[in-house]
């Protein structure tokens, strides 16, 4: 199966296919008098196959790097906020849960770390006196 190109490389073969046309002089007859590469010749054709594909979005990851961290999910109802944690790697990771109020006078809560072996799970709750600003997760490597 053949690779289409991309739509990048579409817009960047155009763009310099126009660019061509709309600089002063680039229609200029050479002075060796060669036909082929005066105004009357026909337009280069450019095989799009030839082009290399642009690199993928996300580079892959390092191959000496340990992947690391929980991978958790935080909810608030009200003023009561839960994250619910799921260690999927082979280190233990310490997860906090971290929750800062809206009223100026509530105080701002960040829990104790709490273990979460691999393949392990955990749910960290907090709460507000009334409403919730906003609510996050730190990890440490242990």
């Amino acid at each position: 199966m053949r690779a289409r190109p991309s739509r990048a490389v579409s817009l960047l073969v155009t763009s310099v296919i126009v660019t061509g046309l709309l600089v002063p002089g680039a229609a200029a007859q050479p002075t060796g008098g060669d036909p082929a590469s005066g105004p009357d010749a026909a337009p280069a054709v450019v095989d799009l196959a030839e082009i290399p594909a642009e690199p993928p979005v996300r580079p892959a990851p390092a191959g000496g790097r340990e992947r690391f961290g929980a991978d958790c999910d935080t909810e608030i109802d009200g003023s009561q906020v839960t994250a619910y944690c799921h260690n999927g790697w082979t280190r233990t990771d310490l997860v906090s849960l971290h929750v800062e109020c809206d009223r100026w006078w509530d105080v701002d809560g960040d829990a104790a770390p709490v273990a979460v072996g691999p393949a392990g799970r955990v749910t960290l709750t907090a709460r507000c006196w009334k409403e919730v600003r906003s609510a996050w997760v730190s990890h440490r490597r242990v």
